[in-house]
């Protein structure tokens, strides 16, 4: 029987959003039903909202979030009720050229819940990367559902859904920072100062975080940042170059997704170094480069999506690093709140003056 629960809506392009009655049905064949424990309020949430990735409102929000699957549909072997899971949205499909090369992380045809979501007159919900987690519970793609150790707290666990993935994931997965590698991050929101919590797993032994505001360069510290940058005050290419003896940095991470921002990493880094775009630019960005300098400088240049992970290997790895006290995830919890606070969550993340706002249910 379908369930009526609460949840947060996008009505429309820059309307506020709002909290609404969600219809969530019985999941069909490949699909569970997740009561949603912990969701981030993450700045792809806010760009569905602006309407930057679609017009298919009303959108369900929410995607970054962990909780326990409370029913399967048929033909789900690899969760079942009562299973703690992070929920992802890279649901890989096993049978695409990517997978079958042995590289899912590529997966061309991941999938999500084939029925939808509604509000209670019958409109058909749209939910954010195929999740809509700011609600009491949600319908997604069993494979969306990565088990993980039930020991840890699900405000922490959500994290990995979404940025802190990310971030992580460019650093370890597409950078490939290994031990004493020079690491430079440029933007240090969510997902950079998650590229440097990265790099300091991996090893890396210089760290630089460049931002133009202090407080998420004190962020960055915490996270083991080795050095700081503020680039409104310093050339961040030559300081780059200044504090790896002249030759640029090993790795550079772009977290920001701006044409300058990308020409400062392309330049920071040393020869045959790589470039790593996670930042999301828009569709309207261009950027120009001297081809000429693209084939002097070598190396390689690369983009990172979900920072290339595996969930079903990723997840329950840097969960269990971070149950042995190794990777601090729980640095990145801003604050916890409910669900009618998202509103104002935004506002916050929009003012920097949060690094996650999680909501707790």
């Amino acid at each position: 029987m379908a369930q009526e629960v609460r949840g947060v809506i996008a009505p429309g392009k820059n309307e506020p959003v709002r909290l609404d009655t969600i219809v969530v049905p019985d999941p069909g064949p490949g699909e569970a039903v997740v009561r949603v424990q912990a969701c981030g309020v993450c700045h792809t949430d806010l760009h569905y909202k602006q309407g930057g990735i679609s017009d298919d409102f009303p959108f369900l929000l929410g995607h970054e979030a962990a909780g326990v699957v409370e029913s399967v549909g048929e033909g789900v072997t690899d969760v079942a009720p009562g299973d703690f899971v992070v929920l992802n949205w890279r649901a890989v499909c096993g049978n695409c050229r990517a997978c079958l090369r042995g590289r899912p992380w590529y997966c061309f045809n991941t999938h999500n819940a084939q029925q939808k979501m509604t509000l209670t007159d019958g409109t058909e919900l749209s939910p954010a990367l195929g999740i809509g987690a700011f609600a009491e519970k949600t319908l997604v793609a069993a494979g969306q559902c990565t088990k993980v150790d039930p020991s840890v707290s699900p405000q922490v666990a959500g994290l990995l859904g979404c940025g802190v993935m990310a971030g992580i994931g460019a650093a370890i997965n597409t950078g490939g920072v290994g031990r004493g590698d020079s690491v430079a991050v440029i933007g240090c929101g969510g997902v950079g100062d998650a590229a440097v919590a990265g790099a300091n797993l991996a090893g890396a032994a210089r760290i630089i975080a460049v931002d133009i505001d202090d407080r998420k360069l004190a962020t960055a510290r915490e996270m083991g940042a080795t050095h700081t940058v503020n680039s409104r005050q310093h050339d961040a290419v030559e300081a780059i170059r200044e504090l790896t003896g002249g030759f640029g940095a090993d790795v550079v991470i772009e977290a920001v997704g701006r044409p300058e921002t990308y020409r400062q990493a392309f330049y920071a880094r040393d020869l045959a170094g790589t470039v790593v775009l996670v930042g999301v630019p828009t569709p309207e960005m261009k950027l120009e480069l001297p081809l000429l300098d693209v084939f002097g400088r070598g190396g390689s240049l690369k983009s990172s999506w979900y920072g290339d992970c595996l969930p079903s290997r990723d997840f329950p790895m840097l969960i269990d690093l971070h149950l042995q006290g190794r990777l601090p995830l729980d640095k990145f919890v801003t604050e916890t709140i409910e669900l009618d606070a998202v509103e104002k969550a935004f506002e916050r993340m929009h003012h920097g003056d949060v690094l996650r706002s999680v909501v707790v249910l």
